[in-house]
């Protein structure tokens, strides 16, 4: 018993040692820790506005981008009402003169014509403008017709009704053409058929 109550006068001696004594951070340690919140709060706010300037930069970039697009393609609308005029003009120059004062007459209305052709290539205009004999082309031509098949140019212009015209890279009209048929394979019921038709005029001169 008095070896327990001993223990128990101990023990409180043995807790006291172990506590730690909390030591109060210096002045410098505490400017020191400062500093570094500070550094940090910096560094974060200035990587937000590297951010903020970055995204400014990138739509600044991106009006002035589509500025240009806007006025590089503004007469696209024009240029599409234009063209049934300028197709028919055009249409007109083709026609042969009947006459000495016709021939005049359609002299000065092609000055006219290039007139107005030389207007359209400053706005980045440019005439689309195949020729017969070309091989027929869908990414700037369109077939209106199709013209009965001849050897050796099937798939080929054989008419061009009305050129074509772009905007710069964009197609505002595909050339009208009228284009050659294709060969046309013979299935095997047509040569069965012609074989029978071949064999009854034999039977018949026979």
């Amino acid at each position: 018993m008095f070896d327990k109550a001993k223990k128990q006068q101990e023990q409180p001696k043995e807790n006291e040692s172990t506590k730690e004594v909390k030591k109060e951070p210096s002045k410098e340690e505490l400017l020191e820790e400062g500093l570094k919140k500070a550094k940090e709060e910096a560094e974060a706010w200035k990587n937000k506005y590297y951010m903020a300037f970055a995204d400014t930069q990138n739509l600044r970039k991106s009006l002035e981008e589509d500025h240009r697009e806007a006025l590089r393609y503004r007469a696209e609308g024009f240029l599409e009402s234009l063209l049934p005029a300028l197709d028919s003009f055009h249409m007109a120059l083709e026609a042969t003169p009947n006459s000495k004062e016709a021939l005049n007459y359609q002299q000065g209305f092609n000055f006219i014509y290039k007139q107005i052709l030389a207007s359209l290539e400053s706005e980045g205009v440019s005439e689309l403008s195949p020729k017969v004999g070309d091989l027929f082309d869908p990414s700037f031509m369109h077939a209106i017709d199709v013209a009965p098949y001849e050897e050796g140019k099937d798939g080929k212009v054989a008419k061009v009704y009305a050129k074509g015209y772009k905007l710069h890279d964009h197609i505002v009209s595909p050339a009208k053409v009228v284009v050659f048929a294709k060969k046309k394979e013979e299935t095997k019921d047509e040569i069965k058929d012609g074989n029978k038709e071949e064999t009854k005029e034999a039977e018949h001169k026979a």
